[in-house]
């Protein structure tokens, strides 16, 4: 790409629709490329890079890249790809469980119960220090590591590890009556397993 990234990114946040096709039309074959090695699927791999970019120019106003543009777009398809396979998964192990009532995993009542779990997290999450809160949304949600934490909040790396692993004790604790579900499905969805350890 020619053009300076970060400033096309700015035009873009701006409403420049003739730069939002330039990233578009630059990136669209590679990342529906990298999307379909993932879910195997070019016709699903072409709709899960559409979704990205009609989301991406909806939200253009409140983007934030923190890498490359290239890393950050491929890891935002990644990301949605996996959770196209495990939405997929998801509906594979109902589909079983109505075919087999005697099945052991029965996921439409884990389903309930996984939503109950996330309305803990949520309310748990809005009781939380501003900070705390902050620097867990920023590492579980945006993915970013420790030390880009640290360097973007302008604090160590040993606080931005405290203020996680209070909100993750905190989280166990209130999830205890959920361990066993935890243990089930924490394989199915990644934003849960990390629970459980």
């Amino acid at each position: 790409m020619t053009t300076n990234e970060p400033e096309l990114i700015e035009r873009i946040k701006q409403g420049d629709i003739h730069a939002f096709e330039m990233l578009f039309k630059t990136y669209y074959v590679s990342l529906c490329n990298f999307c379909n090695k993932i879910v195997k699927d070019p016709d699903t791999a072409e709709e899960i890079v559409q979704d990205f970019f009609a989301r991406f120019w909806d939200k253009r106003y409140f983007t934030e890249i923190n890498t490359s543009v290239k890393s950050y777009l491929f890891r935002a398809v990644y990301n949605n790809a996996f959770k196209y396979l495990r939405h997929q998964k998801i509906i594979y192990q109902h589909e079983n469980y109505t075919l087999n009532q005697n099945d052991n995993f029965q996921l439409p009542d884990n389903l309930v119960e996984i939503g109950e779990m996330e309305h803990i997290i949520r309310d748990t999450l809005k009781e939380l220090p501003e900070r705390s809160c902050e620097i867990f949304e920023l590492n579980r949600n945006k993915g970013l590591k420790y030390q880009e934490i640290a360097e973007k909040l302008d604090i160590s790396v040993k606080t931005v590890e405290a203020h996680i692993t209070s909100v993750l004790k905190i989280l166990r604790i209130n999830l205890k009556d959920y361990f066993v579900v935890l243990l089930l499905v924490g394989f199915y969805f990644e934003d849960l397993f990390f629970l459980i350890g």
